[in-house]
Formats: C-alpha cells, structure tokens, sequence
C-alpha cells in the first residue's frame, strides 16, 4: 500500500485528548482527529463540512514513531470570555472571528498540556485508497496549504515541513520500521491505533465533527524499535 510520512516538529505540539473541566490533556501520539483537522485545514475545510471530515477520519490508518521524545509541559493561564475584545480572535483565515465573547461573568481558569521540543513522525494510509481526496492530494496540501498549519493548536506552529513524502510498503507499521530517525537517540517508540498487543492502551482519538465532541474508543498497541539514526530520505 501506499503511505504518506508526516514529520511532526514543533517548539510545542499538543496531540488532544478528552477535556475535563478546565483540562486540556495531550496525548502521547497524534490521534486520527487530531490528523483528521490537520490535513483539513492544509485543503482548505471548514468545521461546518462534517461528512467530509467524518468521512476522512474514518479512513485513516496511522502508526505514530516518536523520535525525540522531549519534555511534556503545562500552561497554566487566566481568560474572560465576557469581554468583547475576544471577538478579535485569531483564526488560519487571517481575519477576525468575529464573536462577541463567551457566555458567564468573570475570570476561567484553564490548564493546557504540550509536548515541548518533539519529533513525531506519522504513517498515513487511507482504506479505501482511491476514494477522494487521494494520498497524492493531501501530500500536495500540505505541501501548499490552503491556510497556515498547527499541530493540534493555533499556537503550535510547525519548525520543518510536515510531509516527507509517499513510499510504498506492506503497513504503517512497516513504513516506520523502514525509515531512519530523524534525531539520533535511545530506541523509539512506535504506537499504532486499532492494533492489539499484550498490554494495549486504549484511548479516544476520534471526533463527532457535528457535535465537536470526542467518540468512541480505540486499542492503541506500542512497541519499541530500532532504526538507523540519520535523517529520514525524501521520497516522491
């Protein structure tokens, strides 16, 4: 099968996860909504075109290998959603959003988790594979991207280019074991969602995209492996 290879690289990442309260938790690997709204904003989707988005979603397979595992970090911060002056939010489209603020008095409280310093580096196939858009549309996409990329939130801006390019091999998985590191170091950790293993992890990496809530549950398998520490080769 064909697969496209994704380099996550960022000062801060943040992988999602289900919020609690006032807790933005990140999870140890790039989940498929998470990708899912990665590669729809390089198209140029919006949140309102659900099916798209739900349809996309369900059609990726990843395996996630990280790389450099560098530092998990808190942000702790204060917000009034009552002023108006949120309205002027920033947003990809380069123009306001144009809200009059969130609802309730006073100052919130939230707590956001990143990965500081990270290199995760991402397997993509799509079942089935001819459907649009095509691996060969979205590795276009996010070469030229219809608006700025983040890596799981606005304010984590990418420090390389995200696609590496298409191989071909027989899985995810394969395609990871085959490509060399991209930061010289101890074994990596691979992970893969929807794979079982004698201590599989499960977690909530889908998304209800009418809703904008989090949905179903997935067996998460990980293993380490060992792959030549040089830079990763560019394919076409």
């Amino acid at each position: 099968m064909r697969i496209l290879l994704l380099r996550l690289q960022a000062p801060l990442m943040s992988f999602g996860g289900t919020t609690v309260d006032n807790r933005g938790v990140t999870l140890p690997f790039p989940g498929r909504a998470m990708l899912t709204g990665l590669l729809a904003n390089a198209l140029g989707w919006t949140h309102g075109d659900f099916e798209r988005l739900g349809a996309l979603q369900g059609r990726l397979r990843i395996a996630s290998r990280c790389d450099k595992p560098g530092r998990p970090l808190r942000d702790y911060h204060t917000v009034d959603l009552g002023q108006d002056f949120m309205r002027e939010g920033w947003t990809t489209w380069g123009k306001p959003e144009g809200r009059k603020g969130g609802s309730g008095d006073g100052t919130h409280i939230r707590l956001r988790d990143y990965w500081a310093d990270r290199i995760q580096v991402v397997a993509l196939a799509l079942a089935p594979e001819d459907e649009a858009p095509t691996l060969d549309a979205l590795h276009d996409a996010l070469q030229r991207p219809a608006r700025p990329l983040f890596i799981g939130r606005k304010t984590c801006l990418p420090s390389a280019p995200i696609a590496l390019g298409l191989i071909d091999a027989d899985s995810p998985e394969d395609a990871l074991q085959r490509t060399p590191r991209l930061s010289p170091g101890e074994d990596a950790l691979m992970m893969w969602s929807e794979a079982l293993t004698t201590a599989p992890m499960a977690a909530h990496d889908l998304r209800d995209w009418r809703n904008q809530t989090h949905m179903g549950e997935a067996w998460i398998g990980q293993t380490l492996i060992t792959t030549p520490d040089e830079e990763a080769p560019h394919h076409g």
